[in-house]
């Protein structure tokens, strides 16, 4: 699956309100729900933060990628939120997390969950794509970039 179909404008959320972590699960879960006319927030929501107590999903400098499985979701759905202030988000390196892309996914989708995040990690390791994310102004501009920088990945 490739990440512009995962994250589709209405799937993201820019200006994030959200200071702390659990405050941004919230709003991108209602963000994921609104968008896709579900009814599973709470699900969501556990899922993640479950997932979460595990190890810290703040994973590269302030970018976090938050997952979880749940049935609640009947396929792979995810969200993405940027915060221009920063949200403190108990990353590994202690700093403040601007980008977060949250994915969700039923059980028995472990397959396709892990090359959706391999995918993530390949356009992560470009910082030009994170710089470029967080110059957007609205979701329409961020949904272009990853775009632009899929179709430079072969697929």
């Amino acid at each position: 699956m490739l990440l512009h179909k995962l994250f589709p404008p209405e799937y993201i959320k820019v200006d994030l309100e959200a200071a702390t972590r659990d405050e941004a699960f919230n709003e991108l879960a209602e963000q994921l729900c609104k968008a896709g006319k579900l009814d599973c927030r709470e699900a969501v929501v556990s899922a993640i933060t479950e997932r979460e107590a595990k190890m810290s999903t703040g994973i590269l400098k302030g970018i976090a990628v938050p997952h979880g499985k749940t049935s609640a979701v009947q396929s792979i759905c995810g969200v993405l939120g940027i915060s221009r202030r920063g949200i403190d988000y108990d990353a590994l390196d202690g700093e403040p997390v601007y980008i977060l892309f949250m994915v969700v996914a039923p059980p028995e989708e472990t397959e396709q969950h892990l090359l959706i995040l391999k995918r993530m990690a390949e356009l992560l390791e470009n910082p030009q794509f994170q710089i470029d994310l967080q110059s957007q102004a609205d979701s329409q501009g961020v949904h272009a970039i990853i775009r632009k920088y899929e179709k430079g990945k072969s697929s």
